[in-house]
C-alpha cells in the first residue's frame, strides 16, 4: 500500500499549519476502509500470528459441531482447505494443463516446420494455399476452438461448484460482520 503524503496537502494546512495536518490524520485514521471480504482478508494479515496483547475473540462453534472461523484470513483458509475447492481446482488444472501442453507443442511444431523444413511447407495443397498457409490457419481455428472448450468445460464441470464456494465463503463472512453485507 502506498503511504499517503497527500494528507496536509488535502486538508489545506502544511508544514507551517500543523493543526492541519493532524486534522488529515485523524481523518484518515477514520477511514474504514473497503467493504469487501477479500480487502478484510489482505488487511488482516492474512497468515501472520497475533501480536503480543492482542485478545482473541472467543468463537463460537456451527451447527455442525466444528468452531466459528474468527476472522475472514480463517474463512479462506477453511475453503480454500475443504474437499469443494480442491475438487473445483482439480477440474481446472485437469483441463487447462493438457489443454496449454498440446497448444504450445502444436505451435512449436508449426515454428520448427516453417524453420526447418521450408520445402515441406512451400508444397502447395489447393492453387496458390500451401502446408504453411493451412497450418497458419490452424494456428487460428485452434485458438477458437480451444477457446470455446474452455468456455464449455468451465459452464458444465466448475462454474456451479465455484458459485457455491462463493456463496458459502460470503455467508461465512457475513456471519464474521455481525450479519450486515
Amino acid at each position: 500500500m502506498q503511504p499517503r503524503n497527500d494528507l496536509h496537502h488535502a486538508a489545506g494546512g502544511g508544514p507551517a499549519h500543523p493543526a492541519g495536518r493532524d486534522r488529515a490524520l485523524a481523518e484518515a485514521a477514520a477511514d474504514p476502509g473497503y467493504d469487501d471480504p477479500w480487502y478484510d482478508a489482505l488487511a488482516s494479515h492474512w497468515g501472520e500470528a497475533t501480536a503480543p496483547g492482542t485478545p482473541e475473540a472467543a468463537p463460537s462453534a456451527r451447527p455442525d459441531g466444528e468452531p466459528a472461523p474468527r476472522c475472514a484470513a480463517d474463512v479462506y483458509l477453511e475453503v480454500q482447505r475443504s474437499t469443494a475447492f480442491r475438487e473445483v481446482r482439480g477440474r481446472y488444472r485437469g483441463f487447462v494443463v493438457p489443454a496449454v501442453t498440446g497448444f504450445f507443442l502444436w505451435y512449436v511444431a508449426y515454428v520448427l516446420t516453417a524453420t526447418t523444413a521450408p520445402g515441406l511447407m512451400a508444397r502447395p495443397v489447393a492453387g496458390a494455399v500451401n502446408v504453411a498457409m493451412v497450418a497458419g490457419l490452424g494456428q487460428f481455428l485452434t485458438t477458437f476452438l480451444l477457446t470455446w472448450a474452455y468456455a464449455r468445460h468451465a459452464r458444465l464441470r466448475r462454474d456451479k461448484a465455484a458459485l457455491d464456494l462463493r456463496w458459502d465463503t460470503q455467508e461465512l463472512t457475513r456471519g464474521l460482520r455481525g450479519g450486515t453485507s
